[in-house]
C-alpha cells in the first residue's frame, strides 16, 4: 500500500533507467537542483504528447529556475527514446515498469483504474515536495502550475 505523500513530505528516492539507458536517481539532484517530476500515462498519446511538448517549450524557463524536468511513465526506455526523438524533448524520461515509483508517490490510476495517473511534483533542493498538481484532463496546466510553484520558492 502506498503511503500518502504531499507538500512538506520528503520525496521518496528512486533509481530508474532513462531513454538513453542511463540510471537516474532522484538523490543525485539533492543540494544541486530543484526537480519537477511529472508522472504521465503513455508516450505518443494526445494528452501526454501535449504535456511533454509544453514542458519542452518551457524548458529554458525551468532551467533558469534551477530545475531539472523529469517525466516518468511505465513505457519502456525504447518507447521513451522514440517519443523524445519524435518530439525533440530535452527532458529526461524514466521508465517505471510495473509502476513501482508511481506507487511510492501515491500516483493512482484513474478512469475506473484503466489509465495511469497524471501528477506533477515540484521538489526543492533539500528533497522536500513543495507543490503537487493532479489533473488527468488539463495536461498542459502541469507546466504552468510547476513554473508558478518554482517562482514562489525562495
Amino acid at each position: 500500500m502506498a503511503s500518502k505523500i504531499g507538500v512538506g513530505s520528503v520525496a521518496p528516492d528512486f533509481t530508474l533507467r532513462s531513454q538513453s539507458g542511463d540510471e537516474v536517481s532522484l538523490a543525485s539532484f539533492r543540494d544541486q537542483k530543484r526537480v519537477v517530476l511529472f508522472f504521465y500515462p503513455k508516450d505518443e498519446t494526445p494528452g501526454c504528447t501535449a504535456e511533454a511538448c509544453s514542458f519542452r517549450d518551457e524548458y529554458d524557463a525551468f532551467a533558469q529556475a534551477g530545475a531539472e524536468v523529469i517525466g516518468i511513465s511505465a513505457d519502456s526506455t525504447d518507447s521513451h527514446a522514440s517519443f523524445a526523438a519524435h518530439h525533440r524533448l530535452q527532458m529526461t524520461l524514466l521508465s517505471d515498469p510495473g509502476g513501482r515509483v508511481a506507487s511510492l508517490y501515491g500516483v493512482t490510476k484513474s478512469f475506473f483504474g484503466l489509465v495511469a495517473g497524471r501528477v506533477t511534483f515540484v521538489i526543492d533542493r533539500d528533497g522536500v515536495i513543495r507543490h503537487t498538481f493532479n489533473s488527468q484532463i488539463r495536461a498542459t496546466s502541469h507546466v504552468r502550475e510547476a513554473l508558478g510553484a518554482l517562482s514562489s520558492m525562495a
